[in-house]
């Protein structure tokens, strides 16, 4: 028998959520098909079977908490005796295991059994299945929102690329009216809620869980000071795209100063300044703040940030954003304004050291040499740690982001 542990799927997350099992106890199962999803703080993700053999034991039930290294399932294997834990956490996997963290959505560890060395993969957000013929494409996240509503996925109507069920496919014959389009926007629209409203408890999970405890070490850990100021676009040529604008202008004040582009570490009181800009996108979903980085955005040009911002958009709303590319962001944007709001004070979330926040377009009332006009203007809120950010680092970079605004094109 062998007994299959939760690996680390390469977050440094201490636990994970069942969301769906795709076997059941006494099913045969194959290596490298799909054994279950689960749902960490930042992702659902496919986990393979790392053996062939029949399934002997499960060891949590869907909506269940498991601790990383904890069992998850016993097999029995043709040919083996006696019982070996299947763990990416002993010490012959760990070196494995590290030098995978930086993989894209892939972790590798290994694995001993009594007579060979397993390799378990998990893929965040992996569309991969048992080849069954008929069977749905939909990713873990999907599947698991369709149960929750009741939803037979084979009644819904397909959108996604390659015949692929989207969240919002399912949402949509769930509601019986069709689901708001975003495209174009920053920021992913809150679909209506399904659920019925009860009053009871409800435990945080995934992304919220995560978000509690962000902004919890950011009360506790950071300086927050925030500046508040307005960029003047009236003389922009048509056609411009905002959110592509507002990123070439941050890319523009870290540049002019780069205080703000960077971690710190306020123990060892050391920080660390970074000329490339991995920009972290506050995005919100029906399930919490998912926040996916945007790679090294000083070196793309407009197209390419919108064909980014674009598959950004998607694979947050089907939660198939990869762990890889939530990882070590240098400043983040919270372009809020999409839904409401004019100015906010973003909150930080350490290490990092600085957020800027963009409210909603307005057209104000300024004054003009020999009058006054009407103008349009996009509200900026730059909100730092004042631990290790001077007052003037953060007026330098805002000016040179807002005189980058301020350009016609």
């Amino acid at each position: 028998m062998t007994t299959f542990n939760l690996p680390d799927l390469g977050e440094g997350l201490p636990e994970a959520e069942i969301v769906t099992w795709h076997v059941k106890e006494g099913d045969e199962i194959s290596t490298d098909q799909p054994l279950l999803s689960v749902e960490t703080a930042k992702a659902v993700v496919d986990v393979p079977s790392p053996v062939s053999g029949k399934v002997l034991k499960l060891y949590a039930g869907e909506g269940d908490v498991v601790e990383t290294g904890k069992p998850l399932v016993d097999f029995v294997v043709a040919g083996e005796s006696g019982k070996t834990d299947v763990s990416s956490k002993n010490d012959a996997g760990e070196s494995s295991a590290q030098a995978a963290s930086s993989d894209s959505g892939t972790v590798v560890g290994n694995m001993p059994s009594s007579d060979e060395t397993l390799v378990e993969t998990a893929r965040a957000g992996s569309r991969r299945r048992a080849k069954k013929t008929g069977r749905v494409k939909a990713a873990p996240a999907v599947r698991a929102l369709a149960k929750s509503l009741g939803v037979d996925l084979a009644n819904v109507e397909a959108t996604g690329r390659n015949g692929l069920v989207t969240a919002n496919d399912v949402r949509a014959y769930a509601s019986d009216t069709p689901t708001a389009s975003t495209k174009g926007s920053g920021v992913t629209a809150r679909p209506q809620r399904l659920k019925p409203l009860t009053g009871e408890p409800e435990r945080l999970r995934g992304p919220r869980r995560a978000m509690a405890q962000s902004m919890s070490a950011s009360r506790d850990q950071i300086a927050q000071c925030t500046l508040f100021d307005d960029a003047d676009i009236h003389g922009w040529a048509p056609g411009q795209d905002i959110t592509v604008r507002i990123i070439r202008a941050l890319v523009a004040g870290c540049k002019a100063e780069p205080a703000l582009n960077g971690w710190y570490d306020g123990e060892a009181m050391t920080r660390r300044l970074f000329d490339r800009i991995d920009l972290a996108m506050a995005v919100d979903t029906p399930d919490g703040l998912i926040v996916p980085v945007l790679r090294d955005v000083g070196s793309k040009d407009a197209a390419t940030l919108r064909s980014d911002l674009d598959r950004m958009k998607v694979a947050t709303r089907e939660r198939s954003v990869a762990p890889a590319d939530m990882k070590n962001p240098t400043i983040t944007l919270s372009n809020f304004g999409m839904m409401a709001g004019r100015y906010a004070s973003p909150v930080i979330v350490p290490p990092m050291i600085a957020i800027l926040g963009t409210g909603g377009t307005r057209h104000d009332v300024v004054p003009v040499m020999g009058g006054i006009e009407v103008h349009k203007r996009i509200p900026l809120s730059l909100t730092f740690d004042h631990r290790c950010v001077t007052g003037g680092e953060a007026c330098r970079l805002l000016a040179a982001l807002i005189a980058d605004l301020q350009r016609a094109n």
